[in-house]
């Protein structure tokens, strides 16, 4: 039942350690489907794209995560393609996509709630139309799985499962 991370950045035949996980790297889409035909081979069930964004594409409220030719997007149709058979899950947040690394939209100097669930339901739509499985938000909006799921289910993606794996404590 393992989900492997996996980290992805932009390029080809490019690899770059991550310097804090020992082992681990991010590739470029092309190894990444190396990587996940590999998993595919080892009955890994499911990976789950990470991106590391170029800092020129970050934005206060995050609008490369919507755009749907985005890293994360370009990373899901090529695995797809090549190893359909494995199942994806897609990161639904927009800390990688922010200037200021808060995985929200920041209006009048606090997160915006309901700014922010607009746009994380833009960034689960242009994942699900490019062929992730499962859409996992990990940010901590109030009211952000229904919506997620409203919005899918206007769309036709009646079959997109979602795992919210964040966790709020009151």
């Amino acid at each position: 039942d393992l989900i492997w991370p996996v980290f992805v950045i932009e390029g080809e035949n490019k690899r770059e350690a991550v310097a804090s996980m020992p082992g681990v790297e991010r590739l470029s889409v092309d190894l990444l489907v190396a990587a996940a035909r590999g998993a595919a081979d080892l009955g890994i069930p499911a990976i789950a794209p990470f991106p590391c964004i170029d800092p020129a594409q970050k934005s206060d409220n995050g609008r490369e995560a919507a755009n749907p030719g985005n890293l994360v997007c370009r990373a899901v149709r090529a695995v797809k393609q090549a190893v359909p058979q494995i199942g994806i899950l897609c990161d639904v947040a927009l800390d990688p996509f922010t200037s200021h690394g808060h995985d929200g939209v920041i209006a009048g100097g606090d997160v915006h709630n309901d700014q922010t669930i607009a746009m994380l339901v833009r960034q689960s739509l242009v994942q699900a139309e490019a062929g992730c499985d499962i859409i996992a938000p990990s940010d901590m909006m109030d009211g952000r799985v229904g919506a997620i799921r409203a919005a899918l289910e206007e769309k036709g993606h009646h079959n997109i499962l979602i795992m919210a794996y964040a966790a709020k404590y009151a």
